[in-house]
């Protein structure tokens, strides 16, 4: 099953020529999930093909603009194209308030439902699920509450080996094994009771993507994404300038590399970069230095797990 991720941009509050604020779609199955919507994120989705319409749910991190300044424009968008389906809006408590004080003064009326949930920037809880996904919260320390989120695909059966299957199976009888449960023997056509065990290999482990929106480094955070497929964590500035990243509440791409390293993550993406910085090589040398397995989220970059 698709479990894909595209960086839509990896910018930081500054604006630059060639580098957006943070927004990033996650593809699971079927399902599209908007993390972050800095400004300008709807023409990014259109730039690289994605329907707006697919969007199931939009996770934000903060109040902070460069990551939510896109998304009345988004919601706006969405009415004006006739959408049905609900929304699910899944932030920081005053986002609500926000979108709903300039839905009033643009007189913006949805077409469709819209459903705030709103999250405790400081706790390790479960903020949504559905049938293929479950999403965590992750505790963030940065200047406004601000959350990460952990997505972590549901598990999937184990499958069937053809070669193991005795002949003669009736389609309900493959439907109820396909779903996992034993078959009864049956004393017609003499055959044993078959265990779903006997004929089938376990299903690869649940993937997991964790995303580390703007936070001062934070050892602890390793805890709470151990072993992850996937890591992004913002990495705004170089570690010559760690004091400044603290000071602003930020991280730099050593910090972001010593985080994938001490959580065992298989992968890491860094992003969030300033914008005194107009090459991210040095970024790349300086977290692979700690990290071999880190990726630049560069704009458009699409990541497979």
């Amino acid at each position: 099953m698709l479990f894909e991720l595209q960086i839509l941009g990896s910018g930081s509050a500054t604006p630059m020529v060639g580098r957006h604020p943070t927004a990033q779609v996650l593809a699971v199955g079927e399902g599209r999930y908007l993390i972050d919507c800095g400004e300008g994120t709807q023409l990014r989705l259109l730039e690289h093909r994605r329907r707006l319409s697919s969007l199931r749910v939009v996770f934000i991190s903060h109040l902070h603009g460069d990551h939510y300044f896109g998304l009345f424009g988004l919601l706006s968008t969405l009415s004006l194209q006739g959408r049905q389906e609900p929304l699910l809006v899944v932030g920081p408590p005053g986002l609500e308030m926000v979108l709903t004080t300039q839905a009033l003064h643009s007189r913006m009326q949805p077409s469709y439902p819209i459903t705030f949930v709103p999250v405790d920037t400081e706790a390790h809880a479960v903020v949504y699920e559905d049938a293929l996904v479950r999403v965590w919260s992750l505790p963030m320390r940065h200047r406004v509450p601000c959350t990460g989120y952990l997505f972590e695909e549901q598990p999937r059966r184990a499958n069937l080996v053809k070669e193991r299957l005795p002949p003669g199976l009736t389609p309900t009888e493959l439907g109820q094994l396909a779903q996992g449960h034993d078959l009864p023997a049956d004393p017609e056509s003499g055959r044993p009771a078959l265990a779903h065990a006997d004929v089938s290999v376990p299903a690869a482990p649940p993937r997991r993507y964790a995303f580390c929106s703007d936070t001062v480094y934070t050892p602890e955070l390793a805890d709470l994404v151990r072993g992850v497929d996937l890591l992004y964590h913002e990495a705004t500035f170089l570690d010559d300038l760690r004091e400044r990243a603290a000071t602003t509440f930020h991280s730099t791409a050593r910090q972001a590399a010593q985080l994938a390293r001490s959580a065992d993550a298989h992968r890491l993406l860094i992003g969030h970069f300033s914008s005194r910085y107009k090459q991210l090589d040095a970024h790349l040398e300086e977290a692979q230095a700690v990290f071999p397995w880190t990726e630049l989220a560069t704009e458009g970059l699409e990541v497979s797990v």
